[in-house]
C-alpha cells in the first residue's frame, strides 16, 4: 500500500485499447461541439442521439404502463431535457443522476438590434454569462437561434457556420490610435456597449435614409422571410464561427467554443446511452441558463425535473407524495460541470496542490464557491468515500480540483439546488483552460476520464 498520494497521467495508465476508444469518443463529441453551438442546437443534438437509441417521449410513456429498463426522456421547452432510464428497485429508494448544463458563455442579439451609422450596419448585443469583453472582438461568428414572423411560423437561424457562408464581426480600435485606450483596466477596454457586430456595407439606394441597414432588410427578407419587427421576440445569440480542431502535434487537446459544459453534458449523454436494465433509476439531466444563476422556466431551479418525475411515478396510477420525496432524498448526484486546470503561465491565481492538472483525470470538488465556500454545495465525506470506491472498482483516473486560490475568484454550479432536496451531490467535471473564453481548452484524456467516471457511477453506485 502507497502511504503517500500521487497523481497520475491518464496517457501513462491507458490501454492501446482504451486509447482507441478515446480517440473515437473525441471525434464524436468534436462533432457535437460543431452541431451543437447553443443550447438549443445541442439539446436537439441530445434528443436525436437518444432517440436513436430508443429512448421515448414521457408524453408517449406514460399513456401506458412504465417498466424497469424503459427509456424515456422530456424535452423542456427545446432547451434542455431529462433521459431516464428505469431500473428495477423502487423509485423510492432514490436516483443515480449525472446533471450538466448545455448553455455556455455568449452574446445574444437585443431585443431591437439593428442600426446604422459611418456608413455600416451593425447588430447591438448583450453579454450572456461571465465573459471578457475584449476577448469578443477580432472574431468570425456565427448567429444561431429562432425567430418567428407576424404569421406564427417558427424560422431557425443558423449562418456562419459553413464554410461556404459569411460571417459577422466586432471591431476593435487599432494599436496605432490606442494611447488612451491601453491606459484602461482590462474590464474596460471594451464595454458592453462596443460589443456590436458589424453585419454589412452595401447601400441599396444613396438617396434612401439608412440606405445600408434597409438593404440588410431586404437580404434578410428574402432568405429567412423576416422583417425588422420579428427581431422583437426573437431569440438569437452569436457564438464563435470555427469549428473545434485538435490541439498540438501530439493532437492531444481540442480547443472549442462551449466546452462549458458541454464537455461534460456529451459525457453523461454518452454514459447514459449505454445503460441497460439498471438496478435504480438513471437519470442524465442536461439544464440551461446555469451561467446566470440557473433561473428561468428552462433552469435548474424551474420545477421541470420535478414535474418528468411526478409523470412517471404517476404513469402506473399510484402516485404517492411520499415515495416521489423518498425518491428526491434518496438520489446520489454528480454535479457535471467543469472545473479549472491548473495554468503554469498565471500559476500566481492557483494553489497547485489542490488544483486540477491537464490529462490527471476527471475533476472532484467537494465545495465550489467563492471566500469561506459561499454558495456551495460541500459535499459529506461519505458520499465522496462512495464516489471514490466507484471509480476506483472501474479504474477512473480521478484527482481533486478547486478553483483556483482561496480568495482569487470562485464560481458555482447546479448543485446547491439538487442538494435542497436532501440528495448527496457531488461537483465533478473536466478541468480545463481558458474557461469562458470565446475558444477554450480540455485535453481528449480528461474528457475521456470525465466520460468513464459518470459510467462508473451509474454502473456502480
Amino acid at each position: 500500500m502507497d502511504l503517500e498520494y500521487n497523481k497520475k497521467n491518464t496517457w501513462n495508465i491507458l490501454s492501446d485499447n482504451e486509447k482507441d476508444e478515446l480517440e473515437k469518443l473525441s471525434k464524436e463529441y468534436i462533432n457535437f461541439l460543431n452541431v451543437g453551438k447553443t443550447e438549443r442546437l445541442a439539446n436537439e443534438e441530445i434528443i436525436r442521439q437518444a432517440e436513436e437509441k430508443g429512448f421515448i417521449s414521457i408524453d408517449e410513456a406514460i399513456k401506458g404502463e412504465i417498466k424497469p429498463g424503459d427509456k424515456i426522456y422530456a424535452n423542456n421547452k427545446n432547451k434542455g431535457c431529462a433521459l431516464f432510464v428505469m431500473g428495477k428497485a423502487p423509485i423510492s429508494e432514490g436516483l443515480n443522476i449525472v446533471g450538466s448544463h448545455i448553455d455556455s458563455p455568449r452574446l445574444d442579439l437585443k431585443p431591437n438590434p439593428m442600426y446604422e451609422d459611418g456608413e455600416m450596419a451593425y447588430f447591438k448585443t448583450h453579454y450572456y454569462g461571465g465573459v471578457k469583453k475584449y476577448q469578443w472582438t477580432n472574431l468570425p461568428l456565427a448567429l444561431c437561434g429562432v425567430a418567428f414572423d407576424k404569421d406564427g411560423n417558427k424560422i431557425n437561424i443558423n449562418i456562419g457556420n459553413k464554410e461556404d457562408e459569411p460571417v459577422f464581426f466586432i471591431t476593435e480600435l487599432l494599436v496605432h490610435l490606442s494611447k488612451d485606450l491601453n491606459s484602461k483596466n482590462a474590464k474596460d477596454v471594451i464595454e458592453a456597449e462596443q460589443l456590436n457586430i458589424v453585419i454589412g456595407s452595401k447601400p441599396i439606394d444613396e438617396e434612401k435614409e439608412n440606405p445600408i441597414k434597409k438593404y440588410i432588410l431586404e437580404l434578410i427578407n428574402e432568405k429567412y422571410g423576416l422583417a425588422e419587427e420579428d427581431f422583437l421576440m426573437a431569440e438569437i445569440e452569436a457564438v464563435p464561427a470555427q469549428n473545434a480542431r485538435e490541439v498540438g502535434f501530439d493532437r492531444s487537446l481540442i480547443a472549442s467554443h462551449g466546452h462549458d459544459d458541454r464537455v461534460c453534458s456529451f459525457a453523461s449523454l454518452k454514459a447514459i446511452l449505454g445503460v441497460e436494465n439498471p438496478n435504480k433509476t438513471t437519470v442524465s439531466l442536461f439544464v440551461d441558463k446555469e451561467e446566470i444563476g440557473s433561473v428561468g422556466n428552462t433552469g435548474m431551479t424551474s420545477n421541470f425535473f420535478e414535474d418528468a418525475l411526478m409523470d412517471i411515478i404517476n404513469a402506473n396510477g399510484n402516485f404517492n407524495y411520499v415515495e416521489y420525496k423518498h425518491a428526491l432524498a434518496n438520489s446520489k448526484v454528480l454535479s457535471a460541470d467543469v472545473t479549472a486546470a491548473y495554468d503554469s503561465t498565471f500559476k500566481d491565481a492557483y494553489e497547485l496542490t489542490n488544483s486540477a492538472t491537464i490529462n490527471h483525470g476527471v475533476g472532484v470538488s467537494k465545495y465550489t464557491g467563492s471566500g469561506g465556500k459561499g454558495g456551495s454545495n460541500d459535499a459529506n465525506a461519505e458520499f465522496l468515500a462512495e464516489v471514490r470506491s466507484a471509480f476506483d472498482k472501474d479504474g477512473v483516473n480521478w484527482q481533486v480540483a478547486e478553483l483556483g486560490k482561496t480568495d482569487q475568484g470562485g464560481g458555482g454550479t447546479i448543485a446547491y439546488i439538487l442538494a435542497k432536496y436532501g440528495m448527496q451531490v457531488l461537483d465533478c467535471g473536466t478541468a480545463m483552460l481558458s474557461m469562458h473564453a470565446p475558444v477554450e481548452l480540455v485535453s481528449k484524456a480528461d474528457f475521456y476520464e470525465t466520460y468513464r467516471a459518470y459510467k462508473a457511477f451509474f454502473k456502480n453506485i
